[in-house]
């Protein structure tokens, strides 16, 4: 018997999560379970109460006092009938909030996790489903009081990607193909730092020891596996100390499984696929080495970094060979990962790259932070940068020395959502910004005022007319044979129209299916040519021929391959163009951090993409800019995010960039990298130096 709460004490009105009403008619109905052959009545309630217990993510205090009785009563069970409720416990135990035990309720508590893990390792041994065996182990551990059972939480073997989290940047890693059969082990297991003591025999997991000591060849994983079974052995002998290292304790359960889980041909399979888990991963943003079991982890005691020559999975390569010894940089080489110390960036060795400059007022003048972004250029002048966020203002920075070139344009009452910037006959230039209210303000680039000088600018453009306003969610320029150069601007419920940037009337449309744009650019076809690229909301592209009257009239368009878009599995979600050696083309990216190139006179995918990415996955951001050495690079990150990709499509090449910021807009000039974020706006160097 557990020491526990007596169900008529007036204790029970401090606690919450249960109530002892809930609590005694589970009771009854978990005693009437077995003589009911089986009956699952119990299971609703349990479940309806569990909910109670843990909130979200959070163990309240009446959990310590009614789980003494529930494992009471499931201790008596038949062992393979109560393993769901030990794994449920198991995730109540380790749940990330938990609240800090009751000193009155601490001894019953205690004791009735050591006759959990008692019975549920009972129930271990006689043969656990092998859907739940994993789970079951893990809970098992939890009861043991090892933290690398918080695993529960995050691992799911009967999915084939598994996330960790790097313990020295927070950054995650998902390691996409990981949960193959494996016909060896991928990496060598290490041995234990140090011997660790038998427990007496009445230990439960003595047995474990014991079944795992002389299991029949036929449920072993295979010979590869032995010194993942020598580990697993030594831990379950020892009862499964506290200072075990995680890895260890991995091998455990892997080895339990491989040997109890039933059926036994797909508890073996399972059981090497776990196995697995006991290597390493290199973070994809510090580039960092560490367990797995670190990863996996919530608050992994005694992590460290491993040596950098262990070899180790990497974010969508599996498992890597040691890296080999990288050769002296020359100056003006491209660093492969780069991260921001302070106003810095510096490579994974510590060698300084450039400064990051903050634009000043950026983060005062923004308390939403820089949400678009567009250049301004003009013969004979330096490009501007334009930045609009929360407080429908605009601001005009000089990217060289950062500083302001004039004071904050205010035509916006709701957040600026879009920019862009219109070349005009003579070099002249038009500002343009949408905001959430479907309201297009056009400014004097140069001046820097809002063009109300001539009656046709008295006010900003409400778009579209005559409609109920909706976000912009896309401006850009747009150049036709006939020599004009025209706004286009795009909303949220998918109206596309062209403009006259001296007048801002409509002089045409684009989208006659209305599909809702997400995203969109202008793609030059040739000089006096361009094409407009839209995402809509369902993940397709569409490509539009401006210089057509008829928009159902594709003109010079060519859809991308709609057979090439279904057979990577690329769902669009950004697009963006990408200067190239003989023409622009069309770069499209997806949730996942993957993109595509296209070459917009055939529409069909050009080179193969750069593959998805964790660090990089989200609603996507991307902007084209030049390398050190004049070739031309797409930059793709995601907002929310905080890394950057920047690819060479010429070469495949990737730089890594980790920012201390969250992403919300890209822009570029020549080599320098405009972020736009949560508190303001940076200018980030693609070049070193």
């Amino acid at each position: 018997m557990t020491a526990k709460l007596p169900l008529h004490s007036a204790r029970w009105r401090d606690l919450h999560g249960v109530t002892v009403d809930e609590l005694a008619a589970l009771l009854e109905e978990m005693a009437a379970a077995p003589a009911a052959g089986g009956g699952d009545a119990w299971r609703h309630r349990w479940t309806d109460l569990a909910q109670g217990l843990l909130d979200d993510g959070t163990v309240h205090d009446g959990a310590y006092a009614a789980l003494p009785h529930l494992v009471e009563a499931a201790a008596r069970w038949e062992p393979r009938r109560s393993v769901d409720f030990w794994i449920d416990l198991g995730c109540v135990v380790t749940a990330e909030d938990r609240r800090p035990v009751p000193a009155d309720l601490e001894a019953g508590f205690a004791a009735a996790l050591r006759l959990a893990e008692r019975s549920a390792v009972r129930s271990l041994l006689a043969g656990a489903p092998v859907e739940s065996a994993a789970s079951l182990a893990l809970s098992c551990v939890a009861f043991a009081g090892h933290h690398t059972a918080a695993a529960l939480w995050s691992l799911t073997p009967s999915e084939p990607e598994v996330r960790l989290t790097c313990r020295g940047c927070d950054a995650d890693t998902e390691l996409p193909a990981f949960f193959a059969d494996p016909a060896r082990p991928p990496f060598d297991v290490p041995e234990l730092p140090e011997p660790l003591d038998a427990l007496p025999a009445e230990s439960p997991w003595a047995a474990v020891a014991a079944a795992l000591e002389h299991a029949p060849p036929a449920r072993t994983p295979g010979q590869e596996w032995g010194p993942v079974l020598r580990v697993a052995r030594d831990v379950a002998a020892a009862g499964v100390p506290r200072a075990a290292p995680g890895w260890a304790v991995l091998c455990l359960v892997a080895g339990v499984v491989a040997v109890t889980g039933v059926p036994r041909p797909a508890g073996r399979e399972l059981g090497r696929r776990l196995m697995s888990l006991t290597g390493n991963f290199r973070c994809w943003n510090c580039e960092r080495t560490w367990t797995i079991a670190d990863g996996l982890a919530d608050d992994p005691a005694g992590a460290r970094p491993l040596s950098p020559d262990t070899p180790a999975w990497t974010d969508g390569e599996g498992p890597a060979a040691p890296p080999k010894p990288a050769p002296a940089r020359r100056p003006g080489a491209a660093a492969t990962r780069l991260r921001q110390e302070g106003d810095s960036l510096v490579a994974v060795d510590g060698t300084p790259w450039g400064r990051v400059a903050a634009l000043p007022d950026s983060g005062s003048g923004f308390p939403g932070g820089v949400g678009s972004l567009t250049v301004v250029s003009g013969p004979g002048r330096p490009p501007l940068v334009a930045g609009g966020g929360g407080t429908g203002e605009v601001l005009v920075w000089n990217p060289v020395d950062g500083r302001l070139a004039r004071t904050p344009l205010a035509g916006h009452h709701e957040p600026v959502c879009a920019l862009t910037a219109v070349p005009l006959p003579g070099g002249a230039s038009v500002l343009a910004s949408g905001d959430d209210s479907g309201t297009i303000a056009l400014w004097d680039a140069a001046e820097g005022r809002l063009l109300a000088a001539r009656p046709e600018f008295g006010q900003a453009v409400r778009h579209p007319p005559g409609h109920r306003p909706d976000a912009v969610t896309g401006l850009c320029a747009a150049t036709v044979p006939d020599g004009r150069t025209l706004l286009v601007s795009a909303t949220l419920r998918g109206a596309v129209r062209l403009r006259d940037p001296a007048t801002g009337e409509p002089v045409g449309r684009l989208n006659p299916y209305g599909r809702p744009i997400r995203s969109m650019a202008g793609v030059p076809l040739a000089s006096e040519h361009t094409l407009i690229a839209a995402s809509d909301g369902r993940g397709g592209v569409e490509v539009w021929d401006p210089a057509v009257d008829d928009p159902w009239d594709s003109g010079a368009a060519v859809q991308p391959s709609r057979r090439a878009l279904d057979e990577a599995g690329h769902r669009v979600a950004a697009v963006a163009a990408v200067p190239g050696p003989a023409r622009s083309l069309l770069a499209t990216g997806d949730d996942r951090g993957g993109v595509m190139l296209w070459d917009p006179t055939t529409g069909l995918p050009v080179g193969d993409g750069l593959a998805p990415s964790t660090g990089t996955g989200g609603v996507p951001l991307m902007t084209a800019a030049v390398s050190p050495d004049g070739r031309p690079v797409l930059v793709v990150g995601s907002r929310h995010g905080h890394g950057l990709r920047v690819w060479e499509p010429e070469t495949g090449a990737v730089r890594h960039i980790a920012l201390d910021v969250t992403l919300a807009c890209l822009a570029a000039t020549g080599s320098h990298l405009i972020v736009g974020h949560d508190r303001g706006a940076l200018v980030v160097p693609l070049a070193e130096g």
